[in-house]
């Protein structure tokens, strides 16, 4: 972990994509877009069958991993998600957990 949260316009959000969002390949594309945007956090199935995800960055990069989460990748079908803002952490690596 580095210091970012201390970093002025970084953002964390928390995302709860609902719908045909496992099995469908939804973490691993999560993990590319969030890469891709150098967002840290991390993403995870949950029990309920949603995809639970938390983007730490800039916000541009932020909102954009959040736009890729409201389709998914082309196997998935997002039918709802839930954007919430969180406190930073601090987190610069993405993962899945």
């Amino acid at each position: 972990m580095t210091d970012r949260a201390a970093e002025p316009g970084v953002v964390r959000v928390r995302v709860v994509a609902r719908g045909r969002v496992q099995g469908v390949w939804f973490r691993d594309g999560c993990r590319e877009a969030a890469r891709e945007a150098r967002v840290g956090g991390f993403v995870r199935n949950r029990g309920d069958g949603a995809v639970e995800a938390e983007f730490e960055g800039a916000r541009a990069a932020v909102d954009r991993v959040v736009e890729w989460c409201r389709a998914g990748p082309p196997r998935a079908r997002v039918d709802t998600i839930e954007v919430t803002t969180i406190p930073t952490s601090g987190d610069s690596r993405f993962r899945i957990v």
